[in-house]
Parts: C-alpha cells; sequence; structure tokens
C-alpha cells in the first residue's frame, strides 16, 4: 500500500496535531507492506525532502514563520499556495492508493480539490472543527459553508480524535458520517516515577501537592481560571503550586497577573519544553490540571495518565474517554470548583494513590499501535 500524507505543521512547526502525526508514522517506520510520503512544512527556504526512516518520505515546504508553534492567517495560505505544485506533482508522480489528510483546512483542501483522481480521508483535530474557539470565529464563519463542508462531504472518510468532538463536528455538518480513531501516547517514554509515601498520614501538611498544566497558552485553554484557583488556596494557606508548561500569546499577560496577584512563589510559567524533557516534568508532579474549553483529544492528558498523574480537568471534547476513576471532572468550569477538588485530592492520599494508578492503566487502552492498526485497517477499507 501507498499512502500520501498532508500536514501543514510537523515538529518542529505546530502543536499536537503535528506531534501526533510524527508518533503515528513512528509505528509505520520499516514496515515492508507500507510506502509513506508525507507533504508538510519545514522551517528552511523552498521544499526539502528528508527520510524519516525506511519508507517513509517527509516533503517540507519551507515556511518563514514568526512563531514556531503558532499559525497566523497569512502563514496558512502560504503554505497552502506553495504546497500546491509540490502535492500536484507528488500525485502524478506516486501512483498512491489514497490520501490521508491531518486537519480538514488547510490540508484537506488540496486532496479535495484531486477527490476525482484519488480517494482522501481527513482526519479531524480539533480547532479544523467549528467550535468556541474565538481566535478562529472568522474562519469558521466564513469558510465553514464555503470549504469546510464540501471537504467533508467529499471524502472517503472522515476521522475524529475523540466522541466528543465527533458530536461537535455532526453538530455543524449533521449529514456525514465519522469514525472516531483516538490520540494514542508514547507508554515506553512516559512512565510513572517513584510513588508517594507509604500510609494515610496527613501527606498534604509536609509537602506542596505540585500541580502540572501544559498546553499553548491561548485563550481556549482558560489559564486565567487556573490562576485564580492558585490565588484562592494560597489565600487559604492550602500548600500547593501550580507548574505551566507552554509558550503562546498570552504568556506576558499571565506573567503580569502573577505579579498583580502575588503568586510568584505558588505558580511557575517555564515557557514551552523540548519534547525529551517532558517526561521527566510529568514525574516531577503530582496532578495534571486543565481548564480547556475547547479540545481534540489532549495529547498532554494522555502523556500525565501514563506518568501516572491523577487528572482534574473541566468538562471538554475527550475528557468522556479519559476520565474514569482516575481524575475529576469539572462540570462548572469556575475557579473555586477547581480548588475544590484540588483540596479534595491533597487532603486524600489513599485516593490520589488509587488515580494514579487507574491512570496509567486507562492510559494502557491508548498506546500508538493500536491507533496505527486502526488506521491501517480504515486505509484497507477506503484503498
Amino acid at each position: 500500500m501507498k499512502i500520501l500524507m498532508l500536514n501543514y505543521e510537523f515538529p518542529p512547526i505546530g502543536g499536537g496535531g503535528g506531534q501526533a502525526h510524527r508518533s503515528l508514522l513512528a509505528q509505520y517506520a520499516g514496515r515492508k507492506d507500507l510506502t509513506v510520503d508525507v507533504l508538510t512544512s519545514g522551517t528552511g527556504t523552498g521544499l526539502s525532502v528528508e527520510q524519516f526512516a525506511d519508507g517513509i518520505t517527509l516533503h517540507k515546504v519551507g515556511i518563514p514563520k514568526k512563531d514556531m508553534h503558532y499559525w497566523h492567517r497569512a502563514e496558512v495560505i502560504d503554505w497552502l499556495l506553495k504546497a500546491k505544485p509540490p502535492y500536484r506533482r507528488l500525485l502524478h508522480e506516486g501512483s498512491y492508493d489514497l490520501v490521508h489528510a491531518f486537519f480538514g483546512f488547510p490540508t484537506g483542501w488540496l486532496c479535495y480539490r484531486t477527490a476525482g483522481r484519488l480517494p482522501y480521508i481527513v482526519s479531524l483535530r480539533g480547532s479544523d472543527v467549528p467550535g468556541c474557539n474565538t481566535r478562529l470565529a472568522l474562519e469558521y464563519r466564513f469558510l465553514g459553508p464555503l470549504v469546510f463542508k464540501p471537504i467533508w462531504k467529499h471524502a472517503a472518510r472522515l476521522v475524529a480524535c475523540s466522541e466528543g468532538l465527533k458530536a461537535r463536528a455532526l453538530r455543524f455538518l449533521p449529514s456525514v458520517e465519522i469514525d472516531v480513531i483516538p490520540n494514542g501516547v508514547d507508554l515506553a517514554r512516559f512512565s510513572p516515577g517513584r510513588a508517594e509515601p507509604p500510609g494515610d498520614e496527613p501527606y498534604a501538611n509536609t509537602k506542596p501537592l505540585r500541580l502540572l498544566t501544559v498546553g499553548r497558552l491561548s485563550l481556549t485553554k482558560r489559564l486565567p481560571l487556573l490562576i485564580e484557583m492558585m490565588e484562592m488556596l494560597h489565600a487559604e494557606e492550602v500548600n500547593a503550586t501550580l507548574t505551566i508548561v507552554g509558550g503562546g500569546a498570552l504568556e506576558a499577560e499571565l506573567r503580569q497577573s502573577l505579579g498583580e496577584k502575588n503568586l510568584r512563589d505558588v505558580v511557575t510559567i517555564m515557557g514551552r519544553r523540548e519534547s525529551d524533557q517532558m517526561p521527566g516534568l510529568y514525574r516531577e508532579h503530582d496532578v495534571f490540571v486543565s481548564a480547556s474549553a475547547q479540545e481534540g483529544m489532549s495529547n498532554a492528558m494522555l502523556e500525565a495518565m501514563a506518568s501516572g498523574l491523577p487528572i482534574i480537568t473541566t468538562r471538554c471534547e475527550g475528557v468522556q474517554e479519559l476520565i474514569v476513576d482516575n481524575g475529576v471532572v469539572v462540570d462548572d468550569p469556575q475557579p473555586a470548583k477547581l480548588a475544590e477538588a484540588v483540596k479534595a485530592l491533597r487532603e486524600d492520599l489513599p485516593l490520589r494513590r488509587k488515580m494514579a494508578v487507574a491512570a496509567r492503566r486507562h492510559a494502557e487502552r491508548f498506546g500508538w499501535d493500536r491507533v496505527a492498526q486502526a488506521y491501517l485497517q480504515l486505509y484497507a477499507e477506503v484503498k
């Protein structure tokens, strides 16, 4: 089987969609029954070609980006225009069985325009599905009916990365059928650290509860809710700290807020960290927290679970698949409610231990090997 994959972002450019794509390719590396060409973006100029692994070749369209992890509208259009010629050339030379596009737009637009020649699959990732992302409100309003809907309707298969994202997509376009193949996690890289000390003593009185959140510093992550939560906990003298890992447009604003609220001793903004640093960061913390308003399925939450961290999260897409007995889902996204959840876990060490074990157990259902096999089956059905 020969597959052409499209993704306008790929590490080190972009966020979770590119990271997920790279993890999927790692599962396909060296397979004798599969050849993959990937058309994506790169940091250089012009078109460059790299060998990812045996049987997998990356074709990178150089994009002069201002921020490696944030896409401006002009950059998206630039990629789309520059990617069209190499896409057409690959299609002409490649004898592919199908095209697999990560994101319905912009990547899905290329294969939609050639749908009469080759069937295509679209993996919906989250931001490409109209919802409450205020930064993309203009795109949703104008591109939704004119571009998104035709791309979806002509796809051989649509795939959402969570049941919640599928539900959001069906609210936008109820007439389509959507499969669900969840995100995966590298279970070898992300693993639990040393368990908390044995016994039922009040652990909360001896060491701070180390909270961690990971993600792009954007409006949809609702990080001000977590900062207000920490302000409440600090005022009540609850022994807890919060580490924020990630970069983005709101970083300066968030740092200013910490200064104004006198929280710099209990909240640390680390900025973005390289992927090889992340396993250790998860193991250095006790609980993962999230106030995100919208996700496809959180890669960071999966990594935290695989690392044995209980989860405290507001309700959003992907949560129903991930949180069973391994965390707390806060239905009312208010700082006080989040603070209550933190205090409850802090005061109940046995419960926290049970959730840590359950977190790893649930994460083991989301290994990338299962995700890769699900996509291979889908390819066989579409081919």
